[in-house]
């Protein structure tokens, strides 16, 4: 089938440009002034924009948490991601079973028959033996490319910070990336045990128990354990200005150190926590204060932060109320199963298909960063960080035709009904947003037309990642 995109404008993470796209067998085959010659569908993209597919590097589908599981799974969150203009979702598979092979076998065993959007996967390290670093080397012949490490979660996910550094340098000699989830486990241990001793249990203590502090201190040593084994590393989640000041540092000395942040972070602050719905805003990391927001912010637009994700982990704020989901009755139990007690609130957000919409009307509308910088950060750097480059995350001969067709003037009342999670709320419930996607493409498939979806189960195709990929 041939497909004919006319009349629109490009944007890449470097250019603007006005040309014709035509799509065969699920390629951008042609890029030119005008497309000549019969096509079985013409789209016209007259005053629109013609941008690359989203790619969500940071998401958690049907993930077991405190209890339950995250409430978007493989299906529902892909089709959420492609309302909101994602095309490829990254998400993490634990380490829950004896082995890597295992564990991923058992993540490709819940996805595979369920994705709508192509998808990818990383790896936790959250156990460290002689067979798990025998095992990590042979991850890219899995299409697997990165793995991820965490500084928190004691008796659960945490190494070691030696297992750490051998993790990074056995990471390195196989051409792959590790990610670091960075806070002070052993700090967060205390002051959670103090905090409910006192009687302490409402949602902003989730905050006031993990401080900025420990999330700054985790940066700058994860960062000095990636300089002594000399590998590249990623910080997932950036949520403290303090962050930002960490990675600059690292960076400015030749460091190959690249940060993520998510849009609560640039948003929403601990005043949210106090709030009467204070669990919707319970995550780990915890939302901090406005001079954080605006250090990340200022991350954002000078470069700094090369990555803006979500950590989509989407829990329903009532879970013992159903809500309709494609016809059915959905109740999944979520945030109140921590009513009284902050520590049993299920940790995450949704997210993943806020993403687009959102920072297009806050950072690109508001001048912040340009749009080339949008897909830069929203499809591009992920594409490139993560091995995905050139089939995904940019318009290019050859690439994946992943491409949405973007109004800049539609103007909608945002929340949980346009967001499409299957979740109970949204964090921007009423919002107005300006810039917004009309037509979604997944591999020249046309799976979302403004209210309509056309996108099916199993869809997806697990993209093999390219191993030593781009350090940005």
């Amino acid at each position: 089938m041939k497909t004919a995109i006319k009349g629109g404008t490009i944007i890449t993470a470097s250019e603007t440009y006005q040309a014709e796209i035509l799509i065969e067998n699920e390629i951008i085959s042609n890029i030119s002034k005008t497309i000549d010659g019969p096509v079985d569908l013409e789209i016209d993209a007259s005053g629109k924009l013609v941008l690359p597919g989203g790619v969500d590097a940071h998401t958690h589908f049907a993930l077991p948490f405190f209890g339950t599981f995250s409430s978007d799974d493989h299906y529902t969150g892909h089709k959420a991601a492609a309302f909101g203009g994602t095309t490829t979702a990254i998400d993490f598979v634990s380490q829950d079973l004896e082995t890597l092979e295992d564990s991923i076998n058992a993540w490709h065993q819940k996805a595979d028959g369920l994705a709508a959007i192509d998808y990818a996967f990383h790896m936790n390290i959250s156990r460290f033996n002689m067979e798990i670093a025998n095992e990590i080397p042979k991850l890219p012949k899995k299409g697997i490319t990165s793995v991820k490490v965490f500084t928190a979660y004691n008796h659960h996910l945490r190494l070691q910070d030696v297992e750490i550094f051998k993790v990074m340098r056995i990471a390195k000699s196989a051409g792959m990336l590790t990610m670091v989830h960075a806070e002070n486990g052993d700090v967060i241990e205390l002051l959670v045990e103090e905090a409910l001793a006192a009687g302490k249990t409402t949602p902003v203590w989730h905050a006031l128990t993990r401080p900025a502090w420990g999330a700054v201190e985790a940066v700058m040593r994860g960062s000095a354990l990636a300089a002594q084994a000399g590998a590249p590393l990623y910080i997932v989640h950036m949520n403290a200005g303090g962050e930002v000041d960490q990675l600059e540092y690292a960076r400015s000395k030749g460091l190959p150190i690249m940060g993520e942040t998510c849009p609560q972070y640039l948003f929403f602050t601990e005043e949210n926590l106090k709030q009467s719905d204070g669990a919707k805003w319970i995550c780990s990391p915890p939302v901090r204060t406005k001079p954080d927001n605006d250090r990340l912010w200022e991350g954002l637009e000078r470069g700094i932060i090369q990555v803006i994700g979500t950590d989509h982990c989407p829990f329903f704020f009532d879970g013992t109320k159903p809500i309709i989901y494609e016809g059915q009755m959905v109740a999944i139990p979520g945030k109140e199963l921590g009513k009284d007690n902050f520590t049993k609130i299920p940790n995450g957000l949704p997210g993943v298909g806020d993403r687009m919409p959102v920072m297009w009307t806050h950072a690109v509308n508001s001048g912040r960063i340009t749009p080339n910088q949008f897909v830069a950060q929203t499809c591009t750097n992920p594409a490139k960080i993560f091995g995905l480059y050139p089939r995904k995350g940019t318009i290019l001969p050859g690439s994946d035709a992943d491409i949405v067709i973007w109004d800049p003037e539609k103007e909608v009342d945002y929340g949980v009904n346009l967001a499409h999670h299957r979740t109970d709320y949204n964090l921007y419930e009423g919002w107005r947003l300006k810039g917004f996607p009309e037509k979604v493409f997944s591999r020249g498939n046309l799976i979302v037309d403004g209210k309509n979806w056309y996108g099916k189960k199993g869809q997806g195709k697990f993209i093999y990642r390219k191993p030593f990929a781009e350090i940005l």
